[in-house]
């Protein structure tokens, strides 16, 4: 608010409004009307004795008040409030009369609203619910400041500030989450490639085991037919055992001599070892099932 003079040199009787200000007209110290913008007459002066004006801002002001306090966790905060407000057209007098600091006021106003609201909250709440803090210090100062003729547009929570130190805390809790996640999921990974791994080797090892059978029931059937054919005769199992015995002993000794690297191998070789060889197989099979029988 401010005072104003006329726009007549030595005179108030007339005086230039603003289209941003109220205009009061005082006579002799005392408030009796708002005039409006425009040029507009507001009786009759004696050298500004009789009549004084004093003019206020119609326009939207906007008052910041910062908040020191902590929350339900300790943890302190600090929390900037914007508050927008205008004077109300029919309560010109109230506003310039009734209130001297109307920054003051405010500050007052939604500090007792934010210090009653953040202490229940914790540091995650007080950035959720900034809407509900808002919604309080409106609600308060409307009530409270319509008495002074100001009205509030607007209550906003712009920041809620913790410390350096409990931001820098808050970072490195999620840096460190984020890493246990990653290793978690690396872990996890590598387990399944090795679960995989493993099933991919016995799926193989099956495979190369009936591969290998029904290539050994192959070189039965073919000894068996070429030894059988055109006589009529019929092959024991015993001595499909042995025919099978004589083969991997051949196989066996071509892997040895295939073999570069292997050290130097000597074997009784003739054809009663072999003999010996299958005989001592068969034994040890006969020995072993009545062992078996009688557990």
């Amino acid at each position: 608010m401010s005072q104003m003079s006329g726009c007549v040199p030595c005179c108030n009787c007339c005086v230039a409004v603003p289209q941003d200000q109220y205009v009061a007209v005082e006579n002799f110290g005392k408030f009796n009307k708002v005039l409006s913008s425009g040029l507009q007459f507001a009786g009759f002066d004696c050298c500004g004795i009789c009549i004084t004006f004093r003019g206020v801002s119609a326009r939207v002001d906007q008052t910041f008040v910062t908040v020191s306090t902590k929350t339900k966790d300790n943890v302190f905060v600090r929390a900037q409030v914007a508050v927008q407000h205008r004077v109300q057209e029919k309560a010109v007098e109230l506003a310039l009369y009734q209130l001297s600091d109307v920054q003051g006021q405010i500050d007052s106003y939604v500090s007792d609203v934010v210090r009653s609201y953040l202490p229940v909250m914790t540091l995650d709440e007080a950035f959720e619910k900034k809407d509900d803090i808002s919604d309080a210090v409106q609600q308060k100062l409307t009530t409270e400041m319509a008495a002074y003729g100001l009205e509030i547009r607007k209550a906003l929570v712009t920041e809620v500030a913790p410390d350096a130190s409990v931001v820098a805390s808050m970072n490195e809790i999620n840096k460190q989450k984020r890493l246990r996640d990653a290793a978690l999921m690396a872990a996890e990974a590598e387990k399944i490639k090795h679960v995989k791994a493993a099933e991919a080797a016995a799926d193989a090892a099956q495979l190369q085991g009936e591969g290998i059978a029904r290539q050994r029931r192959a070189i039965i059937d073919g000894l068996r037919d070429s030894i059988t054919h055109g006589t009529g005769e019929t092959m024991s199992t015993s001595q499909i055992s042995e025919l099978l015995l004589i083969t991997q002993y051949f196989e066996t000794l071509r892997d040895v001599a295939a073999n570069n690297k292997s050290s130097t191998v000597f074997l009784n070789h003739s054809a009663g070892s072999v003999a010996d060889i299958a005989s001592q197989i068969r034994n040890g099979v006969l020995q072993a099932g009545p062992a078996q029988m009688q557990m």
